[in-house]
């Protein structure tokens, strides 16, 4: 059959017609899962009885050629469309009955036991699971990794430590890069905490939940062998089918991890990009890889360019965050009638993340190089180093010194000495490595 050729029937034309909304239609990877949950449901009715084996299998056939993106342009149907998803289903089922040929009927065999209801809320949550597992996570851990690295080469690299954007006590440039690791390590807990839910799915519920027209066994023996052949062993039956088709709180739940994600990639992008400033005239402490010429009018400039990236991308997905939200808002009764846009747009913050963070690694973190000249600077010229001598001197002492210091612009140890602090006292006490070491050995 032509690749060309249209395989959808009337109903899809309908909608074509009906949603002349964006441009944008439903996400690929819901359209895949959608035709592997159809291919699974065939295998099963075939196997119960309730199927002949021939039609089964031309259903399998055809569902696994849609799943594998061979009829992508098959699904032309805005993503801004009814609110359940059903016009996406029924362009699914006239596919599938289309390339399954004569005797197959796209409701009667292909929608078999279930309902745009509950069939289309699985495929997003399924597709939402595997993007989610699969690119994700291995790309958080990936950057992960990258942050692990440079906080290990940069262990020694004593600069300023900073709070409120002043001046504070030093810390090591490892020091900040560790944390930036257990920021993204943690973001990966809390992304899978709430992949468990994600993977509950409301399959077999059909229109309300009741599971109307559906055999007892069906959805689980159709999960089961979605987890076989998916390898995605979070595919589990909700805990009521009734609370899993009424909303869609799993997928708000993970939007709301990746919110979490997002923030914590726009604070370290931002330190990155505060840190490299320069490199004369600002902070000045690492230096970016240069990818591209940073103006088109001064020569030599290098900008924060994948720092500037990744903030955008956070922005965006804080942004789908609060549509999910209120996606999530809306059901009413026995549906969550905004599955649509929930899909839409939390497939586009797990794809922008993956990419980012993949990126952030490869084109930024793991070319970052330390400039001595500016960590040497900014640890030698903090006076919150004056917070070593507490102990010896007191807090009120201490303080006189540091505003004698910066009112004078004279050396701290200098003014130290002269406000009778002992100089053996201040040379044991302010001791950069040791002070950045803080309470640990």
């Amino acid at each position: 059959m032509p690749s060309d050729q249209r395989l959808w029937g009337g109903e899809t034309a309908k909608a074509v017609e009906n949603f002349p909304i964006s441009g944008e239609t439903v996400p690929v990877s819901v359209i895949h899962w959608l035709a592997r949950i159809k291919g699974a449901a065939a295998a099963v009715n075939g196997q119960l009885g309730l199927l002949g084996k021939r039609s089964a299998a031309r259903i399998e056939k055809a569902a696994a050629e849609i799943a594998a993106g061979k009829h992508d342009r098959q699904f032309p149907i805005d993503v801004f469309q009814t609110g359940s998803g059903t016009s996406t289903n029924m362009n699914a089922n006239e596919v599938i009955a289309r390339l399954a040929g004569e005797g197959v009927h796209a409701n009667d065999h292909v929608n078999m036991g279930q309902s745009s209801n509950d069939v289309f809320p699985s495929a997003v949550h399924l597709a939402a699971l595997d993007v989610a597992q699969n690119d994700l996570l291995p790309a958080l851990k990936q950057l992960e990794r990258s942050f692990t690295r440079k906080s290990r080469s940069f262990q020694n690299v004593v600069k300023a430590g900073r709070t409120h954007l002043m001046d504070a006590v030093p810390v090591t440039l490892g020091q900040e890069f560790g944390g930036y690791a257990a920021q993204m390590a943690l973001g990966q807990e809390r992304v899978r905490a709430a992949l468990e839910h994600v993977g509950q799915i409301p399959l077999g519920g059909t229109a309300t939940g009741t599971g109307l027209n559906t055999h007892p066994k069906f959805a689980e023996k159709v999960r089961a062998r979605l987890r076989r052949e998916s390898g995605l062993g979070q595919i589990a039956a909700p805990r009521d089918p009734f609370e899993a088709q009424a909303n869609r709180d799993a997928l708000v739940e993970l939007s709301g991890a990746l919110k979490v994600v997002a923030v914590s990639l726009t604070k370290i992008a931002n330190d990155i990009a505060l840190m490299a400033s320069g490199p004369r005239a600002g902070i000045g402490e690492i230096l970016l890889p240069e990818l591209q010429k940073g103006s088109s009018i001064m020569p030599g400039k290098v900008n924060p360019v994948i720092p500037e990236v990744v903030l955008q991308v956070a922005a965006q997905v804080i942004g789908n965050d609060t549509a999910i939200t209120v996606g999530g808002l809306q059901g009413q009764f026995e549906l969550n009638v905004r599955i649509p846009l929930i899909a839409r747009n939390l497939l586009q913050s797990l794809s922008l993340l993956s990419a980012a963070a993949r990126v952030f690694a490869e084109k930024c973190v793991d070319g970052i190089r330390v400039n001595r000249a500016g960590t040497d600077a900014s640890a030698g010229a903090t006076l919150a180093v004056a917070t070593a001598l507490n102990g010896a001197i007191g807090y009120d002492k201490a303080t006189v010194i540091v505003q004698k210091a910066t009112e004078s612009g004279r050396p701290l140890r200098e003014v130290a000495l002269a406000e009778g602090v002992d100089a053996k006292t201040y040379d044991e006490t302010i001791d950069l490595r040791r002070i950045a070491r803080g309470n640990r050995d």
